[in-house]
This record gives structure tokens, sequence and C-alpha cells, in this order.
């Protein structure tokens, strides 16, 4: 065994990813304080070639170095988009045929052991501020809740660490 070098990992260019297809599925960050945890979300998206990015509300944008440390490039392959308000953007995607999904502790929530993503389903993947979790008024709007299962004394997860397992889990249900 040795590890490959870059150049044997046959990544596609930039423009090849605009082009190429995606995961039906966009992450909107509500209120998201980390410039870490922002570039991490651009990175997971690129890995696994989320349609878009959603920046909400106090959520850093690029161009910003401390994005730029951890995204390693994803916001020039990664579209994404500024919005003020999460709960707005939340019903502009929702009219726009998107099933709203907020990764969220909830009475309701379900298991993301248990959830079964539908193809030809549109998702939007919302991933909230790290002490507040996703806003009151955003969760009003979702058409489910998402909750990792946990087992030990936290009950949180950093929210990179929970976007990377939410994307991937969608990645690995559609097979694609």
């Amino acid at each position: 065994m040795k590890k490959l070098k870059l150049e044997e990992l046959g990544r596609i260019s930039i423009d090849e990813f605009k082009e190429a297809a995606k995961l039906p599925a966009c992450i909107l960050l509500d209120n998201v304080r980390s410039l870490h945890n922002v570039g991490s979300a651009f990175r997971t998206a690129d890995a696994f070639r989320c349609e878009k990015i959603y920046l909400t509300g106090i959520t850093g944008t690029p161009p910003h170095r401390e994005i730029h440390k951890t995204a390693l490039g994803a916001t020039e392959s990664v579209t994404w988009e500024y919005a003020a308000s999460p709960a707005k953007a939340v019903q502009e995607l929702k009219g726009k045929g998107y099933k709203i999904i907020v990764v969220e502790q909830t009475t309701e929530s379900t298991s993301l052991l248990q959830f079964q993503p539908k193809f030809g389903t549109k998702y939007c993947l919302v991933f909230g501020n790290e002490v507040n979790g996703v806003r009151e008024d955003v969760i009003d709007h979702a058409d489910l809740a998402l909750e990792i299962p946990q087992i030990g004394t936290k009950h949180s997860l950093n929210i990179s660490v929970c976007l990377g397992i939410v994307v991937w889990e969608f990645f690995r249900k559609l097979n694609l």
C-alpha cells in the first residue's frame, strides 16, 4: 500500500465540477458564527457535489481568509448565495419545491438512521448556530427535523462534523 499523490486522485476541475450532476441538496447555514465552520461547509459541499450553499444572517461570506483556510478553494467550485433572513430564504426554497430539513433536536425529530431520502426530491439541509441551533422561525417552515443519534454525555456535535455526517448519509443513501 502507498499513499496516493494529489495528481493520482483523478480530481475534476472547477469547470467540470460546475457542469457535473449534483447531489439534490443544498445547505443553508443559519447564523453560523465560526468562519472555520463556514469553510468546512464549503469543503464538504464540494466533496459531495451539493447544489449550493446559502449563507444567512450573521454567517460570514467569502472572500475571507478564515473561510479560505478550511475551504481550501471550495468557495470557487461551490455556488453560494447570501440572504439576510434565514426564515425568508427557507420560505423561498420551499416555494421552489425543496423539502426543508432542519438538523436539530426537536419533539418530532427523526433519527438520521431511520431517514431515507427519496429520488427526485430536492432537499435543503439547514444547520444552525453553534450555541442556539436552528432558529424557531426556520423550524416553523421545516418539513422534517433530523437528529444524529448520540450516546455520550454531550448532546451536540460541532456543526462541521454534523454537516459532514448528514451530507455523507444523503450521498450514501442515494447511492451517488
